[in-house]
């Protein structure tokens, strides 16, 4: 949320278009609801993800490893598909009007906005690769998707590393996604962080 009137990223490149001067700070904001919605299926969905691997690793039995090893998958590819309509209604919906900051603020925003998103689209591919990579098949709602990969033991290794630290990076980027907001709510005293409640989105 490094911009007001930002949603989690801003597709347009920074500084393209001016900032607003006359803007009061704390004149409420008017976000898309369906926005905001996406916003937070996203983050349950995540935390829930994070919930499946993790508990995954603390589970003895085969059975109930397979059923949190699918409800993982399951949930990393819905964070995908709505990774990918989130950035096509930011490209259909255009850019909404910036808050006055640095041009350098702004770049930072944008390039930290373009990375949560690069990473919500590449962590679950990842981890589709890695299943495939392993001569698993990956289900989502009972249909076999395509393989990504073939099966190699070798390539296996290597994607499961780079799964576990692109989701460390995602870790970091939340975090840092998480301090600009309360910079905003507290330091700034405006509605960025209000706003992205969907019962306060209009």
């Amino acid at each position: 949320m490094g911009s007001r009137y930002e949603d989690k990223a801003d597709m347009a490149m920074p500084g393209s278009t001016p900032a607003i001067a006359s803007q009061d700070k704390h004149e409420p904001i008017s976000r898309p609801r369906g926005m905001a919605i996406l916003h937070w299926t996203t983050v349950l969905l995540l935390i829930a993800a994070a919930a499946f691997a993790l508990t995954r690793d603390e589970v003895a039995g085969r059975v109930a490893r397979q059923w949190l090893l699918e409800g993982h998958r399951h949930t990393g590819l819905l964070v995908l598909l709505l990774a990918v309509l989130r950035i096509a209604l930011r490209f259909r919906g255009g850019r909404l009007p910036q808050v006055i900051h640095s041009r350098l603020v702004r770049i930072a925003a944008w390039l930290t906005h373009a990375a949560l998103y690069l990473i919500l689209l590449g962590l679950p591919l990842l981890g589709w690769a890695l299943s495939n990579a392993e001569g698993k098949p990956v289900y989502l709602f009972g249909a076999v998707l395509p393989a990504l990969v073939a099966e190699d033991e070798d390539l296996a290794d290597a994607l499961l590393v780079w799964h576990q630290d692109v989701a460390w990076a995602l870790l970091a980027l939340v975090l840092l996604h998480i301090g600009a907001a309360l910079y905003h709510h507290f330091v700034r005293r405006d509605d960025v962080l209000r706003s992205m409640w969907p019962w306060r989105s209009r």
